[in-house]
């Protein structure tokens, strides 16, 4: 039997079978105080020869996504997932912070040679296509998390903080940020449009978790904020 090593914030904690790993605030993984946060969320069982990641939250919900092998999988409240890759990257929102969390296991159960390269030549899981400033409004925001090296955690920024890094009237954000969730809610990623015509209330966080988790965007994107910029500076001049 072996273990499985969790990563966050530059540190590593490792889950021997036998044992349940809590992740929450207040568990064997303190995440945060952050109040949004339930004290035990996920919980890292071993049952029947595997490593589980098990979501005992009553209401948020984790991103699950291996990039090298081109696993990506949404975890809702009551549902649990078996740790088969070597890699395991769980990324989750609470009130307006994202986690992001590394779960390494010493017997990987399952490898593939997944690969899909998009114009550019880098890899990535996403399908879906972008226009540049569609993904440039991702990018802006999920900039934290992106210059954030490693696991840890990072605020999402307002949709007025992301619309002026971009140089854009927050009414032209807003309208673009309409046209991408929808765009990706149709490929069937959740928690991105409201229910019964109620407007999602976390869709930014929950566009950032996806974007990041899926490889939709990376740092390698970073510069198209400055580009962006400019493009808008220029057009005002």
């Amino acid at each position: 039997m072996s273990s499985v090593h969790v990563e966050f914030c530059g540190e590593t904690i490792s889950a021997p079978p036998g044992t349940e790993f809590v992740i929450g605030r207040d568990a064997d993984l303190d995440v945060d105080d952050n109040p949004y946060l339930h004290r035990r969320f996920l919980v890292l069982v071993y049952d029947a020869g595997l490593w589980w990641l098990v979501n005992q939250g009553e209401r948020l919900s984790a991103t699950i996504s291996s990039a090298a092998d081109g696993l990506q999988a949404w975890l809702p409240p009551g549902a649990r997932v078996p740790l088969v890759f070597g890699v395991t990257t769980v990324v989750f929102t609470a009130g307006p912070t994202t986690y992001e969390i590394g779960l390494r296991t010493e017997e990987p159960t399952f490898t593939s040679r997944y690969e899909r390269v998009d114009e550019r030549g880098e890899s990535t899981i996403g399908e879906t296509p972008l226009t540049a400033s569609q993904r440039a409004l991702i990018v802006a925001l999920a900039e934290p998390v992106l210059r954030r090296e490693g696991t840890g955690s990072s605020a999402v920024p307002p949709s007025a903080a992301a619309a002026a890094r971009l140089g854009w009237p927050v009414t032209k954000f807003n309208r673009k940020l309409d046209n991408v969730c929808e765009k990706f809610a149709r490929v069937g990623v959740r928690g991105l449009r409201g229910i019964e015509g109620a407007v999602a209330s976390n869709r930014r966080a929950r566009l950032v978790e996806y974007a990041v988790a899926a490889g939709v965007v990376t740092v390698a994107d970073l510069p198209v904020l400055d580009e962006e910029s400019a493009r808008s500076a220029g057009r005002e001049g």
